[in-house]
């Protein structure tokens, strides 16, 4: 159930009411939003008495939360959220666009990939340092010696780091080199692994499973919600179908029902959705026309010759067009491009 409180209510009076519903041994979440505080309630049902919270001092109403997705959903929190790093901001007509290499290969590769998309209007930087690979005998990622590279490449240009992490005991390495903690689609279901990033202070992108309805992706959402991280970013990026002309079957559907029920901010991936880079720019374009809140792009220096995902990596040169388009759309449509 969610406590809305008054206007006029102290932070105080919240906090007061959060501790009288954990000593019901039901989990208080307190959202300060622009217009009002809620108490969103999770625990057992049959715990949950609405009277005895109703006459408490600054609750202007107790209601109950209908999605299974309680904190996650706009029923609790029904402004959008905007995630703010360095200077990428995503959500609420803040578009954030992240770009870079599938994998760091080296300081020289990920250097020039960090000025180049950068130039390019992007504020993010992508690369992967673990690489959760189908074959074992595939390129597995730089580890430690990749995060090191992606911090320098940070300290020069000033882009917010978003890298990949596959094990709970990776968290805290990880978050001590990256500004934005993505979860990759194989792990969107790893209850232990959201559960961690959960406890840490780093945003996180959290990529739909190549299976998942849109409920067991929101339900993942809200196990690093739970746990009292409020720094959520979906990534749409593809699902498996029965089609074989792409890589898999990206849903942009997904944007405007996922802004319907929830405040987090939704991203797209078009490189790992379409697998093809000629298809990559038109999806980007889409993108910003289902008024999603932001992208994430593959660009490599030297695509042929990527040790992963190269045949869907944009070059330089193709990146910056595709923002350049993106930017018109943009502006017609009254976002920001940060």
């Amino acid at each position: 159930m969610i406590i809305v409180m008054r206007q006029d209510a102290s932070r105080d009076a919240a906090e007061d009411v959060a501790r009288r519903v954990e000593a019901l041994g039901l989990k208080p979440h307190l959202i300060f939003g622009e217009e009002r505080t809620v108490v969103a309630v999770v625990g057992d049902d049959r715990r949950k008495d609405r009277e005895k919270f109703e006459s408490c001092a600054g609750v202007d109403k107790v209601l109950p939360i209908l999605a299974e997705y309680k904190i996650a959903s706009r029923e609790t929190k029904p402004e959008p959220t905007v995630i703010r790093v360095q200077d990428l901001v995503i959500g609420d007509g803040h578009f954030g666009v992240i770009a870079g290499p599938c994998s760091v290969e080296s300081e020289e590769q990920i250097m020039a990939s960090a000025r180049a998309v950068k130039a390019a209007g992007a504020r993010g930087l992508r690369g992967g340092a673990f690489k959760p690979r189908t074959s074992p005998y595939s390129f597995q990622g730089m580890k430690e010696d990749g995060l090191k590279l992606l911090a320098a490449a940070r300290e020069e240009t000033g882009l917010a780091v978003v890298t990949e992490v596959m094990t709970p005991h990776h968290v805290d390495l990880v978050a001590s080199y990256s500004d934005i903690m993505q979860i990759g689609a194989r792990n969107m279901q790893n209850y232990h692994l959201l559960q961690a990033v959960g406890e840490c202070d780093r945003p996180v992108m959290l990529k739909r499973g190549a299976s998942a309805t849109m409920d067991e992706f929101l339900l993942a959402a809200e196990y690093i919600l739970d746990q009292g991280n409020q720094q959520v970013i979906l990534c749409e990026r593809g699902i498996r179908t029965f089609e074989s002309h792409t890589r898999f079957t990206l849903p942009l559907a997904s944007v405007p029902y996922l802004k319907s029920k929830t405040h987090l901010p939704i991203v797209i991936d078009p490189s790992h959705g379409t697998g093809h880079a000629n298809l990559v720019p038109p999806m980007c374009s889409a993108s910003v026309a289902v008024q999603a809140d932001g992208i994430i792009v593959e660009v490599h220096p030297d695509p042929p010759n990527a040790m992963s995902d190269g045949a869907q990596s944009l070059t330089f040169s193709a990146f910056e067009e595709t923002m350049q388009q993106c930017g018109k759309i943009l502006d017609a449509l009254g976002m920001t491009l940060n």
